[in-house]
């Protein structure tokens, strides 16, 4: 813990703040802090903020309900900037997307995802699908049929792969462990279980 009077803030008296979500790591927004709505941030455990447009403080989720709980508080090396890691009480941006940063400038090739991150970034998606979506993608059917409906895939899904692998095609089984690793995956979203819970159990058998 440090005194926040050693932060460095701009001359108007502010630091930007960038707000992530704790769980999957999400960029949710970019907010500026004074001293004053850094103290009822630490003091709440909500995040506050000042706007330099209205100047004067708010507090996130004031007014639609969808609050952030802070989970840790951050700085960078210089002193100027702050991490804000939460948990968040619905979506972010005022038009009712997850994250502020939902439209896009540029986007790397799918081709060229990193394979070490692409549990992550369906983990991700799916929970978007389930907390923020409203379209008609699978995703959203299963998690709206209920967690007896995402069970019986999971069922159907590890008979396929059985199947498969008595086929004793590779190919085959590629492709029913991936559908079978998507509908566990919904299964740990609609039961509130991070990928973090699964690689800590990991680790620990490991050991």
């Amino acid at each position: 813990m440090i005194d926040i009077n050693s932060l460095k803030f701009n001359n108007n008296g502010l630091i930007p703040a960038i707000i992530q979500d704790f769980n999957n790591k999400e960029v949710l927004m970019l907010g500026y802090m004074n001293k004053e709505s850094l103290k009822l941030t630490i003091e709440s455990g909500k995040t506050w903020f000042y706007s330099r447009s209205r100047q004067k403080l708010w507090n996130k989720g004031e007014t639609s309900g969808n609050f952030h709980e802070v989970v840790s508080i951050k700085h960078d090396c210089d002193m100027d900037c702050l991490l804000v890691e939460v948990i968040p009480n619905g979506p972010t941006c005022h038009t009712g997307n997850y994250s502020c940063f939902y439209k896009r400038v540029y986007n790397k090739d799918i081709e060229n995802i990193e394979e070490d991150k692409i549990f992550d970034l369906l983990y991700t998606r799916i929970v978007d699908r389930k907390k923020f979506s409203k379209d008609n993608s699978y995703t959203r059917y299963l998690f709206n049929s209920g967690v007896d409906k995402i069970l019986k895939k999971v069922g159907e899904e590890a008979s396929e792969v059985i199947i498969a692998a008595k086929n004793d095609s590779r190919e085959e089984v590629i492709y029913e462990v991936v559908d079978l690793i998507y509908h566990l995956m919904v299964l740990l979203v609609e039961k509130d279980i991070i990928l973090s819970d699964i690689r800590r159990e990991m680790i620990n058998r490991y050991r």
